[in-house]
């Protein structure tokens, strides 16, 4: 088993037993990224592999291992990205007033959800709001960011993510969480 920085070292020399370690070391975390960016699990194999197509093929580039998997993840990202604006970008995604949630407690309602309990709720998101909600929520980008990568604007952005906490919480309230106790 190699360290990042020989997997790396490796990988730019084409090394295809280093290339398969690196695949294996990564991929469920960037499955699960993937996952997140899509509908259908065929989408996320897509995005995945298109994704680790675009690591190896530019490995080369990479000047700081430490930041490995930073990088893989970020590419992942642009390819979840790039694929939302190929395939899904006009459905569903309209101009919105911001909107004004009313329990700002679904952070903390969501962080005690199961992940696939969680997913499976992300998941039920149109598109739009679903790729605002993992930028901004999950991956920690601004709205300025994010309506760059997305090409919509700042508050669209923000409307979006308004939205997204709209629909997640009656999705969370589907599932019987109406209320989120505080902590004393």
């Amino acid at each position: 088993m190699y360290s990042d920085q020989e997997l790396v070292k490796l990988c730019q020399q084409n090394n295809a037993k280093a290339q398969r370690e690196l695949y294996e070391k990564y991929k469920s975390r960037l499955m699960g990224l993937s996952v997140r960016y899509t509908k259908l699990r065929e989408e996320a194999e897509d995005v995945f592999q298109e994704a680790y197509v675009k690591i190896f093929k530019n490995i080369k580039q990479l000047q700081k291992v430490e930041s490995l998997e930073k990088w893989m993840k970020q590419t992942l990202v642009n390819t979840a990205i790039n694929y939302y604006h190929k395939h899904k970008r006009h459905k569903g995604h309209v101009d919105y007033e911001v909107v004004q949630i009313a329990n700002a407690d679904y952070e903390k309602i969501i962080g005690r959800l199961a992940n696939d309990e969680l997913l499976t709720v992300i998941n039920r998101l149109p598109e739009g709001y679903k790729m605002v909600f993992n930028l901004y929520v999950i991956e920690n980008y601004n709205h300025k960011e994010i309506g760059e990568m997305l090409k919509i604007s700042e508050n669209t952005s923000k409307s979006q993510l308004s939205r997204a906490k709209v629909f997640l919480k009656k999705e969370l309230e589907n599932l019987g969480i109406k209320k989120f106790e505080r902590d004393v």
